[in-house]
């Protein structure tokens, strides 16, 4: 058995004698986001604004120690 799809890597690519080629903007569609990561953005944006609180308060000790004990969370 031949090795790295050496039997078909040079054959000529298939066009439909029967179908259109698919448009690019369909062609796209099928690639987009899948249902599972619905919600993955806000999740994102959620931990982008965490950050921004604990970096805006990086310099007041007092208030940095109050955010991670609302949050639950230790940065350190």
């Amino acid at each position: 058995m031949k090795e790295n799809y050496e039997e078909i890597i040079n054959l000529p690519h298939h066009v439909s004698k029967t179908h259109t080629p698919m448009s690019m903007w369909n062609r796209a569609a099928q690639f987009a986001p899948f249902a599972a990561l619905n919600g993955h953005n806000s999740a994102l944006m959620e931990t982008e604004k965490q950050n921004e609180q604990m970096y805006e308060h990086q310099d007041d000790s007092s208030t940095f120690t109050e955010f991670q004990y609302e949050n639950g969370e230790d940065f350190l």
